[in-house]
């Protein structure tokens, strides 16, 4: 479970405010019998509103190449809050971006098997192995990018306090869509030997690399 108590607890800095509070949010439910429809309501480009996922294995994603060449991806608003949440799937042989953001993000693997890098800007890289019902939540401002090893797409979802795609809240959460920079490393800018570990991966586990070779044109 993921929450935006440490978030709360820190504006108001009142436990009773926070826990001794008959406030009912009854704007958001007051027990509508389509309160928890599955059926979504597409609300345009990767952005969804549902309240309830019955199978999110089975729950359609779009592509996302802004993030990696097989990467997908839709963003979830749900219970009209500022939670945030994302399903997010990238092919067999590929990987994604490395970004990063502010504190907050847990990454539930739903299917599939890899690792992830994670880092400080200017340190050592960090190694972790996922497989399916694995949970890792990637600290501040580290890099973190994704890798898929195994011979079936690789799927996860991402929970955070602030980013709702209807209520954003973005307390030290960047974007990192698009662009080179601070937030987010295009292939072209990474360093190779990013490249050569993921393909020496993939050798291993005797699947073909599909993730094309970017590298900067002087």
């Amino acid at each position: 479970m993921v929450t935006n108590a440490p978030l709360t607890l820190s504006l108001y800095h009142n436990e009773k405010h926070v826990f001794d509070n008959p406030f009912v949010f009854d704007d958001r439910y007051k027990g509508q019998e389509d309160f928890f429809d599955p059926e979504p309501e597409y609300l345009g480009g990767r952005v969804a509103r549902v309240n309830f996922i019955e199978d999110t294995l089975q729950f359609q994603l779009m592509q996302w190449k802004a993030r990696g060449s097989g990467a997908k991806s839709f963003h979830l608003s749900m219970s009209d809050h500022t939670m945030a949440a994302h399903l997010s799937e990238f092919e067999v042989g590929t990987y994604k971006k490395a970004h990063y953001h502010g504190p907050g993000a847990h990454v539930i693997i739903l299917r599939g098997t890899g690792y992830s890098l994670l880092w400080q800007e200017g340190k050592e890289r960090m190694r972790v192995n996922w497989k399916e019902g694995s949970m890792f939540a990637p600290p501040e401002q580290w890099y973190h990018q994704h890798f898929n090893t195994g011979q079936e797409p690789a799927r996860y979802l991402a929970l955070r306090r602030g980013g709702s795609p209807e209520h954003p809240l973005k307390i030290g959460l960047q974007g990192g869509e698009e662009g080179r920079g601070t937030v987010q490393v295009e292939y072209e800018d990474e360093d190779p030997a990013i490249y050569a570990m993921y393909e020496d991966e993939l050798r291993k586990n005797g699947v073909k690399i599909r993730q094309p070779r970017i590298s900067r044109v002087p």
